[in-house]
């Protein structure tokens, strides 16, 4: 069986407010093969999201030019917990979709990093409780009545889910919900989100986004069929970061990570890992498919 891609990238993002380099900041992991089909590895380190959105779509041109296939692996989520499109009361039969195009008309974020992420996690929460939740976190002078620095209550059963799925499979990894403080996803996962929805537009069926467009199923070279580049959500602590003594972590991760996923295309067990883990139950399957997504390789 041929190999799924020919290219795996691995994307770190930032929330952060500023331009900025090395740790925490954003990094782009690419391992291609050269012209005597080896795998290189080649690292992007942008100060902003905006620089990387550029990096990333020259890449993905780069790719489409050679008629080859990338993975692009995000270290967001790319949905929301089940229920968040219809407690939003958001229009469209599917409500991934939906809640990317309503994020993008609120988001705000400049070339420079200034971003808006706190006032849209408040604004978020004002039209589900008009109260600091479901999001919660933020710097003391960002706090608003619908957004505090703390979490204000635990989920109850009449409200929106604190975990999804992948992420109760997937020890360790944070809730949307928290967009400030370490660990925290939601402020990266408001920002990256409209970025993805970008790059999906400006490239339309060519570029697939899992498991949304592709079915949570393992795939073949049949499924990908004229498609160029299929989108992922990862999260790099699955795989344990190797590397030298002062590399900066988040590169050794997106690194690791990218030939972790082209060790296992190579022996063709890349295929299986978009399909869920043996077990799921089928209305996880499709709340994963419809709303909330999954993380690569997570209950594998």
């Amino acid at each position: 069986m041929p190999r799924l891609f020919s290219a795996y990238v691995i994307v770190d993002w930032s929330a952060s407010s500023k331009p900025n380099t090395g740790a925490d900041s954003v990094w782009i992991g690419v391992l291609k093969r050269d012209v005597r089909f080896r795998l290189t590895f080649e690292a992007f380190n942008p100060s902003t999201r905006a620089e990387a959105e550029t990096r990333l779509a020259a890449l993905l041109d780069d790719f489409k030019k050679r008629s080859e296939r990338a993975l692009v692996g995000f270290d967001f989520p790319l949905g929301f917990p089940r229920g968040y499109a219809a407690a939003l009361k958001l229009n469209g039969e599917q409500p991934w979709r939906a809640a990317w195009d309503d994020l993008d008309r609120f988001v705000k974020d400049k070339a420079d990093n200034t971003n808006n992420r706190f006032g849209v996690a408040a604004g978020v929460n004002r039209r589900l409780t008009n109260g600091p939740f479901p999001f919660w976190g933020c710097p003391p002078k960002d706090t608003l009545s619908t957004l505090q620095p703390r979490k204000s209550r635990p989920h109850g059963p009449d409200d929106l889910p604190e975990l999804r799925h992948a992420e109760l499979v997937a020890k360790g990894a944070s809730s949307i919900w928290k967009t400030y403080y370490n660990g925290s996803v939601g402020g990266q996962a408001i920002l990256g989100m409209p970025a993805v929805r970008r790059i999906k537009l400006a490239r339309g069926d060519a570029a697939r986004v899992w498991p949304f467009e592709t079915g949570f199923k393992a795939l073949t070279e049949a499924d990908l069929e004229g498609v160029g580049v299929v989108l992922a959500e990862v999260y790099p602590s699955l795989v344990k970061p190797l590397g030298t003594v002062g590399e900066v972590k988040d590169l050794q991760q997106v690194r690791t990570l990218a030939e972790h996923f082209a060790r296992l295309d190579e022996a063709n067990k890349l295929g299986a890992l978009f399909g869920p883990p043996k077990g799921t139950a089928a209305e996880v399957v499709l709340d994963a498919e419809r709303e909330e997504g999954w993380i690569l390789g997570a209950g594998a």
